[in-house]
């Protein structure tokens, strides 16, 4: 089985393909996602589809699978009813699922890995401040969120824990203070706009912060644009010397009041061999981006 140091290894020696977005995938099997647990829900109600999910992206070509740990948190879960050891059961669960995909997955002759999601404060709070930030709490009140499913995240035994879509430094200072004493490695990746996290901080200071963090792997961006992209890998690579990850949007755009994506998608091959031009190591997508573009992914980056 895929261990953390020959992880860090592999992220160090060449290009690693991540998966594309687990919500998309689950929602094109025919599954409601319509709730404040988001994919995390079936976890409790249908884990075997979390499973399928996974299967799918290391089906296309992925080598890693991201769990639907983003949005299990202990509050979360405590809103539906469910207990705190039955949550860590969860939150555990979530991690079994990737590796019993990549146990299903046809043989390859490159190593399958594990990504223990952590998503921001504001995903649990299910109500839009994840992609803005400033939530009004200390980075030790953030820090004490996010500890406790760390802690169980970490004992699951993942090659990597995947602190993703972090919209602002506060949160992301908390984080890499979380991390310290858990012994798996971490790569920290925000969401950002027009050269900026979300709240509004520069990302030359956001990528920064990680610089001298042992613990983190690999900094980045994901849940942007490919265009916001462009800009924020080579910045990331230039700020910390670190190998990049980037895993962006299909560059379409949300309508809320249609509840409908509109535009074109930019994520294309080309991008993604820039992206490794500049410096990223850990290349996917995230939300609308499915097996069929991570599968474009892989041969792009295989072919090179």
């Amino acid at each position: 089985m895929s261990t953390s140091s020959s992880f860090t290894e592999a992220v160090a020696a060449g290009t690693v393909v991540l998966d594309g977005g687990m919500s998309n995938q689950l929602a094109a099997a025919g599954h409601d996602l319509s709730d404040e647990l988001w994919s995390a829900r079936l976890l409790a109600e249908d884990p075997e589809a979390v499973t399928a999910a996974h299967l799918a992206y290391f089906e296309a070509g992925a080598d890693v699978a991201i769990t639907a740990s983003y949005q299990a948190t202990f509050e979360g879960f405590a809103r539906r009813g469910t207990g705190r050891e039955e949550a860590a059961g969860l939150l555990a669960l979530s991690v079994e699922c990737a590796r019993e995909a990549a146990r299903r997955a046809p043989s390859s002759p490159r190593p399958r890995w594990v990504a223990a999601s952590v998503g921001p404060y504001g995903a649990m709070l299910a109500d839009g401040s994840e992609y803005r930030g400033r939530y009004g709490l200390t980075v030790a009140e953030l820090e004490r969120f996010h500890r406790p499913r760390l802690d169980v995240l970490a004992g699951a035994a993942p090659d990597v824990l995947a602190l993703e879509t972090i919209p602002d430094t506060d949160e992301a200072q908390a984080l890499l203070r979380a991390l310290r004493g858990l012994g798996v490695p971490a790569w920290l990746s925000y969401s950002a706009a027009g050269g900026r996290t979300r709240a509004g901080q520069p990302l030359e200071d956001a990528f920064a912060l990680a610089a001298r963090a042992d613990e983190v792997v690999a900094v980045g961006v994901n849940c942007c644009t490919p265009e916001d992209a462009d800009h924020a890998v080579a910045l990331a690579a230039q700020v910390t010397g670190k190998p990049v990850v980037v895993y962006p949007n299909s560059g379409e755009t949300w309508d809320a009041r249609a509840r409908d994506w509109t535009g074109r998608a930019t994520f294309t091959p080309e991008r993604v061999t820039g992206w490794r031009t500049s410096g990223a190591r850990l290349i996917g997508g995230c939300c609308r981006v499915g097996p069929r573009t991570i599968a474009s992914v892989a041969r792009a980056l295989r072919a090179s």
